[in-house]
């Protein structure tokens, strides 16, 4: 365990120099028993997988990464917080292959309450097209959760922030719909809701995946296929969703007004057992969370 303002790297390290890590984001929620991280196996499988594709031999196991964020938590007394373990290459070489540099492991956390805009879980955001397209699967491994892909983010985000907006939508090298600059679309037409899948460039997110299964539990039909711009602009509802933005509502994309230009019912009723499910007050997805302290 290391103070905060003691945490450090080397200038050296590969890392810094050519975004050699891969890493999660994870969230740990109140509930009335305590701190409970949620969907933490899915999130530690991902870890491993993204690791893999970036040819990373985690030297901890599973079961060790799990008792280090849950002790973590307990020290830092957080009843809630967001996690963020980080596997990378350190100082050893700045060779373009990392294989001389030791595989530094870390986890760090902090309180993270809002992410997007605030208010945006119930006004929603205003999105923006972004110029930049979303990197495909041929150029780099667009499923796993990598450090230095996120630059293509970077300069999505950067320019709609410059332009005013709260958040960037990309599009993949056919021009459909891909996702925001670290979140997943879904859209709602006719009560039908709406999403794509890896074809389109996308990082197969643990929220996503959530959302999907929430969604059908409350009767409704979800359909994974390929989303056009004109999908979106005509949508009745739209929603972004990631373990750091949650479910937060587009209420407006280039200056077009989506549906109510707000957070709409399917939206809302789908937030709203999200929450439940994160809060430990539905007992259906119970088995989503891992209590820091079973009680």
């Amino acid at each position: 365990m290391i103070p905060w303002e003691n945490a450090n790297v080397h200038v050296s390290a590969h890392a810094l120099h050519y975004g050699s890590g891969v890493f999660e984001g994870i969230r740990a929620y109140e509930t009335e028993r305590g701190p409970a991280v949620f969907r933490l196996d899915s999130h530690l499988a991902r870890l491993q997988t993204s690791a893999a594709a970036h040819a990373m031999d985690i030297p901890y196991s599973t079961e060790e990464l799990t008792e280090a964020i849950c002790q973590l938590i307990r020290d830092n007394g957080f009843t809630a917080c967001y996690i963020r373990p980080l596997c990378f290459y350190c100082s050893g070489s700045l060779n373009v292959d990392p294989s001389r540099c030791p595989l530094e492991v870390t986890i760090l956390a902090w309180p993270w309450a809002s992410y997007l805009s605030a208010g945006g879980k119930e006004a929603g955001i205003r999105v923006t097209v972004s110029p930049w397209i979303k990197f495909q699967s041929k150029m780099m491994p667009s499923t796993a959760k990598a450090s230095g892909q996120y630059i293509n983010s970077i300069l999505a985000v950067h320019d709609a922030v410059l332009r005013g907006y709260d958040e960037a939508i990309l599009l993949d090298n056919h021009g459909n719909l891909a996702e925001g600059s670290a979140e997943n679309i879904f859209l709602i037409h006719d009560g039908l809701i709406r999403t794509n899948d890896l074809r389109h460039s996308i990082l197969l997110g643990v929220t996503r995946d959530s959302i999907i299964t929430i969604a059908r539990d409350l009767g409704y039909s979800v359909e994974v296929a390929e989303l056009h711009l004109e999908d979106l602009l005509s949508a009745d509802e739209a929603f972004l969703v990631g373990t750091a933005a949650e479910v937060t509502p587009v209420r407006e994309v280039d200056g077009v007004k989506i549906g109510n230009g707000g957070r709409g019912p399917i939206a809302a009723k789908i937030q709203e057992t999200f929450f439940a499910a994160t809060s430990g007050n539905s007992a259906r997805y119970d088995h989503w969370l891992h209590y820091v302290d079973p009680k």
